[in-house]
């Protein structure tokens, strides 16, 4: 559990005695793939953080469409802080596991008391949460400001690897074009010099001009 808590940045702070405080209020659990973390608007008392493997945030609609938001990586804190006055944590999305994961699961309660009240780990959490707010911009981007062109373009910009792991028609769902809008952008993107794909993986030939094609948009 120590050596857990020292391989997590937001942790790489703390001495080995205020590790060894953490120790009595943290556990670590393991959830298999599609399995679910919490619901939207549910309440939890623990602060918790992904250690391995790969989650997923998501809304659903009044069909009960699901409404990707985005993936959440290990290193990275899966609880969701509006207000660092409450006593629990409130999630406002749904999180299910992508793949086998570990979390480590914190008294958030004790946490509070023990670390930020003490004006421990306040910089490294609030960090976090900008992170969380700046997925949160993409996802403006996305849904209400980037044509499919755009769409594509950030995504294999800043999310490559995850571009290539999916299945064409799950990322056609994921950024909502339809799987035939995705193989006309990607062909065209190949067809200006800007990506190749070979063997059904994309490989970025001009990072800048892809780039340019969503950069700015965000600002208009």
């Amino acid at each position: 559990m120590k050596n857990i808590i020292g391989s997590l940045e937001f942790f790489s702070t703390l001495d080995n005695q205020q590790k060894e405080k953490l120790l009595t209020i943290a556990s670590l659990k393991n959830y298999n793939s599609e399995s679910l973390l919490h619901y939207e608007k549910s309440q939890s008392d623990k602060l918790l953080f992904l250690v391995d493997g790969l989650a997923k945030a998501y809304k659903m609609d009044k069909h009960d469409n699901e409404i990707f938001l985005y993936y959440i990586y290990k290193n990275h804190m899966l609880s969701e802080i509006s207000s660092l006055q409450d006593e629990c944590l409130n999630s406002y999305s749904n999180i299910t596991f992508v793949e086998d994961s570990q979390v480590l699961s914190i008294n958030y309660r004790q946490f509070k008391k023990q670390f930020l009240d003490n004006g421990l780990l306040c910089l490294e959490l609030a960090s976090e949460v900008i992170r969380q707010s700046k997925l949160l911009q993409t996802l403006v981007n996305r849904e209400f400001i980037f044509d499919s062109v755009a769409k594509v373009a950030m995504m294999l910009s800043t999310d490559l690897d995850m571009f290539n792991k999916l299945k064409r028609y799950d990322v056609s769902l994921m950024l909502h074009i339809q799987p035939s809008t995705l193989s006309r952008v990607l062909s065209r993107l190949k067809h200006n010099g800007i990506i190749n794909i070979e063997r059904g993986k994309v490989i970025i030939v001009n990072a800048k001009g892809l780039s340019k094609i969503y950069e700015g948009l965000d600002n208009e």
